[in-house]
């Protein structure tokens, strides 16, 4: 069974940029993607074979995601009852007979760290949201986490030390979310990889010499790992300031 997982910086500005092309590539069973940043009716992806799940943010060409599932689920829900966030489309679960896929946009701290406050709040609430599906079935959690969690996850950790993605703060709730019973997938089974990056900033020539981070994940409950085929991340893959990443499990639903 094969995830992907995409920050797509604008769906509409995507397509125009290969991202159909993509998508038709991969025929994953799970295609997640996250900064929608548009509206209901905004625009039509006819992919035949997939139900489509969508999470519209109430303003404007902000935040927003999706799921395109081969599969029908047996519940689907959007947020975790936090209502500020719910309103910006950060989070859709998709349940299913033996695990729930959960989709998730975290709020950015801000380049000031004005919003490290709700940040940190927000990551409380999915935290414990998630720690309670756990208990219930394996959780497949993934996107774009806003997070650096290791020196090793982006290009210049000593000189970012405290920025917006890469504060204490930020890091530490991943590590304890990890603790709680979950793996980041991808490290995982590249502990020492330090080349391995998500995001590149447009700045001229950054991607060309890969100065990013590795801040879009796939976290799964422990008792997964072992039905992990494939991780991997696809830097070539152009038309978002992200590029896409895949796992591919041994995996019924």
């Amino acid at each position: 069974m094969k995830f992907i997982s995409w920050n797509v910086n604008g769906i509409r500005a995507c397509v125009k940029k290969g991202f159909i092309d993509y998508f038709n590539e991969a025929d994953a069973d799970f295609f997640c993607i996250q900064e929608t940043k548009c509206q209901e009716g905004q625009i039509e992806l006819p992919f035949e074979g997939y139900h489509q799940y969508w999470n519209y943010a109430e303003k404007k060409g902000y935040s927003g995601t999706a799921i395109f599932a081969k599969h029908e689920p047996l519940t689907v829900s959007y947020g975790v009852g936090e209502e500020e966030n719910e309103s910006e489309g950060r989070i859709i679960t998709l349940e299913y007979d033996t695990f729930y896929l959960v989709n998730v946009y975290t709020p950015n701290s801000q380049r000031d760290l004005a919003r490290l406050p709700k940040r940190l709040d927000w990551e409380e609430k999915l935290s414990r949201y998630l720690q309670k599906l756990d208990l219930e079935k394996p959780v497949i959690y993934c996107g774009d986490l806003n997070v650096a969690h290791e020196d090793k996850d982006l290009k210049n950790a000593k000189s970012n030390i405290g920025n917006s993605g890469f504060t204490f703060e930020e890091r530490g709730k991943m590590t304890e979310l990890l603790k709680a019973g979950f793996t980041d997938s991808y490290r995982y089974f590249n502990p020492e990889r330090e080349d391995a990056f998500t995001w590149w900033s447009y700045m001229n020539k950054v991607r060309e010499r890969n100065i990013g981070w590795r801040i879009d994940y796939f976290i799964i409950s422990n008792r997964l790992v072992e039905q992990v085929l494939k991780t991997d991340i696809h830097p070539h893959v152009l038309g978002s300031d992200h590029c896409p990443i895949l796992l591919e499990m041994d995996a019924n639903l």
